[in-house]
């Protein structure tokens, strides 16, 4: 029986700033245009599923201060749809908020972050009994402290919370921020040891592997994407891993062959901005999981669903409808590998 998806992890305001340029470091560049949006994997994922299919249960975790930020959004949730009961107010703190400084043009983005009340989302098990939905999706993992804090017997505490949410019948997903450290390895594994679904993209899961993603020229090493797949399936992940790239995505489900779809091939000056391109994905992957779709079809879509998503600056506002997103998949070609 589906019960729909609940998303537990980081709720963040972006302050979206589109860029001429990167500068050097002690240099200048200017500043286009400033536009406030959700940021986060709950608001941001949960929010393009309410556009995918308003049909489904849909419901928000998290932790937000008590400030305008707060208001905005849950409100831009709630507008949506989405069950918003489970975010907890701190009194005292700031709602994360992202300042996401986009270049004009390219859509390529870099992200300044200040956690706030992230830090205090710590759920225990018993909050397990609030979840009524199939699937319990958590991100991110090494941004969320609550989830990477240590744990003696899983190794933290985002793993004993799956592990539970599996005892339950709960399907579990994870997806992790792109973040440097020699801690990825130490706060992702654990969590794969009791997943049902890894999705990620190409650094994220070579990182968790131990592997280059790119080589030198930034050329991406399909092999290692490859070899980062099926290191996850012997860390423990039950059912299927999605990585997704710029190139393309890959999926596999456990004991099967890898399927790999290419991105779609759109024209030039179509793309404004790429921040939640990654999120859009993990929605649409998480959303042809729940619907059963084959995997060709699941990259497909989801592939296509974040071709929407690169049509707008802000993290959502590009997303468009199951129906719209199919039309999207007729309308582009592929690109080639």
């Amino acid at each position: 029986m589906k019960n729909g998806i609940a998303i537990a992890g980081t709720i963040v305001a972006d302050v979206v700033k589109t860029i001429d340029e990167f500068p050097e470091k002690g240099m200048l560049t200017s500043i286009r245009s400033v536009s406030p949006a959700v940021g986060g994997c709950v608001p941001n994922t949960l929010i393009d599923l309410a556009k995918i299919d308003p049909t489904i249960p849909l419901y928000a975790y998290g932790s937000v201060g008590d400030d305008d930020y707060a208001t905005f959004v849950c409100n831009a949730m709630k507008k949506v749809g989405i069950n918003v009961d489970g975010v907890k107010h701190e009194k005292g703190q700031l709602t994360g908020f992202t300042d996401v400084m986009t270049v004009a043009g390219t859509g390529e983005r870099t992200f300044f972050t200040m956690r706030g009340a992230n830090s205090a989302f710590d759920p225990n098990e018993d909050f397990l009994f609030d979840i009524g939905a199939d699937i319990l999706h958590a991100g991110y993992i090494l941004l969320a402290d609550g989830f990477d804090a240590e744990d003696p017997e899983y190794g933290t505490h985002l793993a004993r919370l799956l592990a539970a949410a599996q005892s339950r019948g709960i399907r579990t997903s994870v997806d992790v921020v792109s973040s440097t450290g020699n801690l990825f390895r130490a706060k992702v594994l654990p969590a794969l040891r009791y997943c049902d679904y890894a999705i990620m993209n190409e650094i994220e899961s070579c990182g968790a592997a131990g592997l280059d993603a790119r080589d030198a020229d930034g050329k991406l090493i399909v092999a290692n994407v490859e070899k980062a797949i099926y290191a996850m399936f012997e860390a423990g992940v039950r059912d299927t891993v999605v990585v997704h790239c710029p190139e393309g995505g890959f999926i596999c489900r456990r004991g099967g062959q890898i399927t790999a779809v290419p991105s779609l091939d759109l024209p030039k000056g179509y793309i404004k901005g790429s921040v939640g391109a990654g999120d859009a994905f993990c929605a649409a992957t998480l959303y042809g999981l729940y619907m059963g779709f084959d995997d060709e079809k699941i990259l497909s879509f989801a592939s296509a669903a974040a071709a929407c998503n690169l049509s707008a600056a802000d993290s959502v506002s590009g997303m468009k409808s199951r129906a719209e997103i199919e039309e999207m998949e007729r309308t582009y070609s592929k690109q080639s590998w």
